[in-house]
């Protein structure tokens, strides 16, 4: 992919004018094993191809929305690309914080020539969004805790239940996930989840619920805790992202165990921050026709166990970069893993995101 004619002439004019011809990008992700990954897949070799361009990483995408939101209001805009969940996606769209994109403008076709936007097919589900992965929450265990007496979680209602598997849990420090497992397993049917949470009594339910075991649990913010917090034995069994579970299980061979049933799909992909001056914007353009093609996806599944977005890159999923076992079985929509998903419902969040936090922490604070 050659440089856009706007980038080209941009960085003509610059070095024409005897200023520095190097771009600095600066990309805010999630950090940890997920954040490494696209590095290794997609900023190292772009960067390698692109000496003029330099991409450094922030790791607060957890707080994307209320930054992006300060930096508007502030009028200064310091980031450059931002990958975040599609919930946060469509909130961010809707107030006018992230650009529209055209996919077949942005992102590359597959190797047959099916247009990207065909090639993310179902996943592409706002105006502003480009899909990266499909992931999931769900609960990884400690396999060596001597009051189980031999039991081992099977269902995530067992994290519920502190009297066959006592032990501290860590959840999400809100509502997200939470909220549709408390629901689940105060005998919710799962298609009726979001109906449920959208009455005031249905999210007095799910706090009672989470009420049973709020003394139990240590709450994250950042992915990375919960895997730290099992591998140092401060919990018991506690969720957080999948590819993080991987890496605590297969990378660094602690003894933990994953726990699919009622995993949540969610989806991560970028957004552009609106506003962008030419220039930057141009480079970050140049940056995603690269780093969103099929091969650079199926790459990223070296790295970490989450399942590229493109239909395309599906088949070019191979082993893992360093410890060279197949990746497939380790991907969340692997069919083994996937016999009990519950689907979140991510315009349902992009409308009652901000009414649930205000609850969630309320409800913490009691």
């Amino acid at each position: 992919m050659k440089l856009s004619a706007i980038f080209l002439a941009t960085t003509a004019l610059t070095l024409a004018a005897g200023a520095a011809s190097a771009i600095d990008l600066t990309f805010s992700s999630w950090g940890g094993a997920y954040q490494n990954s696209q590095v290794k897949a997609y900023a190292e070799p772009y960067m390698a191809e692109h000496p003029d361009v330099k991409i450094v990483w922030d790791e607060s995408s957890s707080e994307a929305v209320a930054k992006l939101r300060a930096m508007n209001e502030a009028g200064n805009l310091t980031w450059d690309l931002v990958d975040v969940t599609i919930a946060d996606a469509m909130r961010l769209c809707d107030e006018g914080l992230a650009m529209e994109v055209d996919l077949d403008e942005f992102a590359a076709p597959a190797p047959d020539g099916t247009p990207a936007s065909e090639d993310f097919g179902d996943l592409v589900l706002s105006d502003c969004f480009i899909p990266e992965i499909v992931y999931s929450i769900t609960f990884g265990y400690r396999t060596d805790v001597a009051a189980w007496n031999g039991a081992t979680p099977t269902s995530v209602c067992d994290v519920f239940d502190t009297a066959k598997f006592p032990g501290k849990r860590s959840l999400y420090k809100g509502p997200l996930y939470n909220m549709e497992w408390a629901l689940l397993c105060d005998g919710v049917p799962k298609e009726d989840i979001y109906d449920v949470l959208a009455t005031d009594e249905g999210v007095e339910r799910a706090f009672k619920k989470l009420d049973t075991i709020k003394d139990q649990v240590v709450w994250w913010t950042a992915g990375a805790e919960t895997p730290q917090l099992l591998a140092d034995g401060e919990v018991v069994m506690g969720s957080t992202y999948n590819g993080r579970l991987f890496s605590v299980i297969a990378e660094q061979n602690q003894p933990v165990a994953m726990l699919w049933d009622a995993q949540i799909y969610d989806i991560d992909g970028w957004i552009i921050p609106a506003g962008l001056p030419e220039e930057r914007l141009q480079a970050v353009k140049d940056f995603l026709y690269f780093g969103t093609d099929t091969q650079r996806l199926a790459d990223q599944a070296k790295y970490i166990s989450y399942g590229p977005a493109r239909k395309s890159s599906a088949p070019l999923v191979g082993k893992h970069a360093e410890l060279g076992i197949d990746m497939a079985p380790h991907m969340p929509t692997d069919p083994a893993n996937a016999t009990n998903v519950v689907m979140m419902d991510f315009p349902w969040w992009a409308d009652h995101r901000d009414d649930l936090d205000a609850k969630f922490q309320a409800w913490l604070a009691q």
